[in-house]
C-alpha cells in the first residue's frame, strides 16, 4: 500500500502534466479556444485531455463538469443543451 503523501505526489504530478498539455488550447471567457478560436474543447484540446487524464474517465468528466458550470454562468444567453453538447458529449463511453 502507498501512503497519503505518495498518493498526493502522484496526483499532483498527473495534474501538472495535464495542465502543461492543455495549456495552449484553453477556453476563453466565451468558451472558444484561445489558440484556434473553435468552440472549446477543440479537437486538439480533446486529444490532449484524453491523453492527459490517461483513462481516468471519471476525473475527466468531473473536470469538464466544472467547466460546464462555469460556462453556464458565463453564457446565460446560450441554450444549456448546446453548452452541454459542446463540453460533455464528445467524451467516448470507453477508451
Amino acid at each position: 500500500m502507498i501512503g497519503p503523501q505518495m498518493r498526493w505526489e502522484r496526483f499532483a504530478a498527473r495534474r501538472r502534466r495535464r495542465e502543461r498539455q492543455a495549456a495552449g488550447h484553453a477556453p476563453a471567457e466565451t468558451y472558444d479556444c484561445r489558440e484556434c478560436e473553435h468552440p472549446w474543447p477543440c479537437p486538439q484540446a480533446r486529444l490532449s485531455l484524453l491523453l492527459g487524464f490517461e483513462g481516468d474517465r471519471i476525473g475527466l468528466m468531473m473536470y469538464l463538469g466544472a467547466h460546464l458550470a462555469r460556462a453556464l454562468q458565463q453564457l446565460p444567453d446560450t441554450h444549456p443543451a448546446l453548452i452541454v453538447g459542446q463540453i460533455l458529449h464528445w467524451v467516448p463511453r470507453r477508451y
